[in-house]
Parts: structure tokens; C-alpha cells; sequence
């Protein structure tokens, strides 16, 4: 490289041309960054892969850890508004001038190692871990988990969440197999956690054959609810009068078992209090899952992606109080199923506002009009952005009425960016046009 890059946004761009893949599954390259790095961890680690609820699972280890007292480092993926986002220290996002640091090193010692985009920012984000000296560290597989760069570091404690189908073209097209390269974050002699319900046969055998101590909700671990809080039940007894999470979604307590089950197997190096469970349960926040933008109409935002998810946020639609109509604002990636995200939510949604992304993965609103009259739904609306998807149901959308904005981390993004900018201008989440 002639000309290095001195902020944050140049390094993304440089990066994002370094390799000649978005995606490129394998630990070789990182696997020799790191060792020219010298990065060896010398804190404990926890690695929460799934197809859904690794994000929140991940906000509640980070939430009662840090108010337990510890300096977590939290690695996370992808961001909604800032890359920052993706890097936290005692629950701060870092600096650019920390990134741009830690980001001239990883350039420095990666030679000719064409690395990818989630590989560089992996690299970097465990180069910042060990500079900040954090107590531990809670990282969030990107893809996969077996050939996913996070996984380049021996995780103390494994975490799988719900297993489904996403991400065909990488990881198959059926739950054994994509239970298998979950599985991969699994370590020998080492506790394995999963909150999936009926995990796929090939995670438990891995688990087995390499020797980890896999503990299964509903036979190790799991909950029982008790009216306005929770009984978590575990190897190590019952915690009993829990208060439900902050992050909203029937889904929440299986994260939230799996998260304290972790914090369980850990506690000899990572000991928590009943209180701190309690405190980090109640002050977890994660945007974009279920997320209930303050005012009227309600503007709900979910990124929702594949029909797992799909299924959870119809769910959680129908266990919330509506008196009047449910508008969608979506838009979808053109790899995904979108005729089975549309079809899993469609009982709960009055009309939809239909909009395409950009990028070589992004459809057309067209394409998403055809994809939701394959699948006989009715009622839709194509419009010429996500923006102008949500300004059109704004408009329709009266007091009591709800927006509901799904379908990709994009799509959030894009309705993200536009409430930061009205709030910042002090107007009304749902002013018109």
C-alpha cells in the first residue's frame, strides 16, 4: 500500500478492497495474522454463535458481567449507523483513533495475507481486548462457526443458540449440517451451551466425539416462568424471582438461561451475584431485535432475516397490545427466502411498503412485490427506498396504529439513520413527509 490510511472511514474502504470476497470462510489466513500479532489471550473467553440470539445473548453476558464489576470487551457484528459499534470496553464503543491504531498494527504484521473484511476487524478487535487489559471477553461468531474468524481464538465457554436455516450458499441448505459448523466453536474438556430446544443431531455428536461439556436447555438447564418474573434452573440449583430481560420477544428467556448457564460454568474464574444477574438482566439493551421506538404510532424494529426469526417476531406482534393497524416497511436481501420471512409475518401485517437494497446482494422493490404475490399475499405497496417505504406508512399510519420495519440489518439501518437525524432535529419519529 503506498499511501496508508489515516481515519477510520479510509481504513473501512481500504479493507473493504483488500479482498476480492465479501465472504471467504477459512482460518489459515487469520490464523497466521494472529501468530505474527502474538495475540494469546491471556483472558477468559466466551463465543456465542446461532442462527438467531446471538446478539442478545451476547448483550446479557456483556450486561451482567460488566455490572458484576468486570471490564468487558464485547466484539460484535454487523453494525447498524457506526463500526464502532462493533467494539466495546466497559460497554463504550471505542474511539476511532483506538481503531485506526489498532488497525495500522494488524496492517503492519498481515504481510501479503489477503484478508477479508470481518477478518481484518476480528484481528483488530482482540489486538484492542488485550491493549485495554479487559477481565473478558464476548465475542460474536460472524458466520458459520468452524471456519469463522472469531473461532481462530479457543473460546472458554461455547454458546449455540437457536439453529436454523440462513446463509444456504455457506453453510448448507438443512439443520444438520449447519448444526455442524455451529458446533465447530465447541472445545475439548471444555463447557459447550446450547439453547436450541432440538439441537441437530451432528452438534451433539461433535460435542461428544471432541470431548466438550455440552449442557441442553430443557435437560441441563432451562426455566419455568412465574407470573411477572422467572425461575432459571441449572447444574448449579435454581435462581428463583428473576426479573424478565429489558429486551422484548418471548425468545428472550432462552437466551437468558443460556446466558446465565455460561456465566455458570465459568464462575470459578468469572464468579457474578444473584444481583448482578438480576441488575445486568434488567439493563441489557440491543437495538434492532424487537426494538420499540418511544411514541405514536409505535414504530417497531427487528431485523428479522430469515423465517426462524420471522416466526419470533410474529410472535412477539401478536403478544403486543394493537388496537389498530400493522404497517410493514420491508426490504430483504435477494439471497434470502423472502416469500417465507413475508408468509411467517403476514398474519399479523395490514399492508406492506416494499423497498430494494443496493449492493450486488440487493433487490428491487419489483422483485419483492413478485416474491409476496407468489406467496398470496396481498396489499403492497413498491417503493423507491427503505426511507421512502417508511415515509409512505408513516403517512397512512394513525395514534394507534403500528410500523413494523424487518427483513435486514439494512433495512433497520436505513430507518435508524433517519430517526437519528429527526431526533436530532427535533421532530417526531413518524412525522410525514
Amino acid at each position: 500500500m503506498n499511501l496508508e490510511p489515516e481515519t477510520l472511514a479510509e481504513w473501512l474502504a481500504y479493507i473493504e478492497r483488500l479482498h476480492p470476497q465479501t465472504i471467504a470462510l477459512g482460518l489459515e489466513r487469520v490464523g497466521r495474522v494472529k501468530e505474527r500479532l502474538s495475540l494469546e489471550p491471556s483472558f477468559p473467553i466466551i463465543t456465542v454463535g446461532g442462527t438467531n440470539g446471538k446478539g442478545s445473548t451476547c448483550a446479557m453476558l456483556e450486561s451482567v458481567l460488566r455490572h458484576a464489576g468486570y471490564r468487558v470487551g464485547c466484539y460484535t457484528s454487523p453494525h447498524f449507523l457506526r463500526y464502532n459499534e462493533r467494539v466495546r470496553v466497559g460497554g463504550m464503543e471505542l474511539a476511532d483513533a483506538a481503531l485506526v491504531r489498532a488497525f495500522d498494527e494488524v496492517e503492519r504484521m498481515r504481510g501479503n495475507v489477503a484478508l477479508t473484511y470481518f477478518e481484518y476487524g476480528t484481528l483488530v478487535a482482540l489486538w484492542l481486548f488485550i491493549e485495554q487489559r479487559v477481565d473478558v471477553a464476548v465475542l460474536e461468531v460472524g458466520l458459520g462457526g468452524r471456519l469463522d474468524a472469531v473461532n481462530a481464538f479457543d473460546a472458554d465457554c461455547a454458546v449455540v443458540t437457536a439453529v436454523d436455516i440462513d446463509h444456504v450458499d455457506y453453510l448448507g441448505a438443512d439443520r444438520e449440517v449447519i448444526g455442524a459448523e455451529k458446533a465447530g466453536i465447541f472445545r475439548a474438556g471444555r463447557p459447550a451451551v446450547c439453547s436450541d430446544a432440538s439441537p441437530p443431531e451432528r452438534l451433539v455428536r461433535h460435542a461428544a466425539d471432541i470431548g466438550a461439556g455440552l449442557l441442553r436447555i430443557g435437560r441441563d438447564f432451562g426455566f419455568r416462568v412465574q407470573g411477572r418474573h422467572w425461575q432459571y434452573w441449572g447444574p448449579r440449583g435454581p435462581r428463583n424471582a428473576l426479573p424478565h430481560p429489558a429486551l422484548r420477544g418471548v425468545c428472550q428467556l432462552d437466551n437468558a438461561a443460556a446466558a446465565i448457564t455460561a456465566l455458570e460454568c465459568l464462575r470459578d474464574s468469572l464468579p457474578v451475584t444473584m444481583n448482578d444477574i438480576r441488575q445486568g438482566l434488567l439493563r441489557v439493551e440491543v437495538p434492532g431485535r424487537f426494538q420499540v421506538i418511544p411514541g405514536r404510532p409505535a414504530v417497531i424494529l427487528d431485523v428479522a432475516h430469515n423465517v426462524h426469526a420471522a416466526r419470533a417476531l410474529a410472535d412477539n406482534l401478536a403478544a403486543m397490545e394493537c388496537a389498530g393497524r400493522t404497517y410493514a416497511v420491508f426490504a430483504m436481501l435477494r439471497d434470502k427466502d423472502i416469500a417465507g420471512v413475508a408468509s411467517a409475518v403476514a398474519p399479523q401485517i395490514s399492508h406492506w411498503y416494499v423497498a430494494g437494497l443496493s449492493g450486488p446482494r440487493g433487490g428491487d422493490s419489483r422483485e419483492l412485490e413478485r416474491a409476496l404475490a407468489a406467496a398470496d399475499i396481498a396489499g403492497c405497496t413498491p417503493c423507491a427506498s427503505v426511507v421512502d417505504a417508511y415515509a409512505q406508512a408513516c403517512d397512512m399510519a394513525t395514534e394507534n396504529d403500528r410500523i413494523v420495519v424487518f427483513g435486514s440489518f439494512y433495512t433497520v439501518a436505513a430507518v435508524m439513520a433517519l430517526l437519528e437525524r429527526r431526533r436530532a432535529a427535533g421532530a417526531s419519529v413518524a412525522e410525514p413527509r
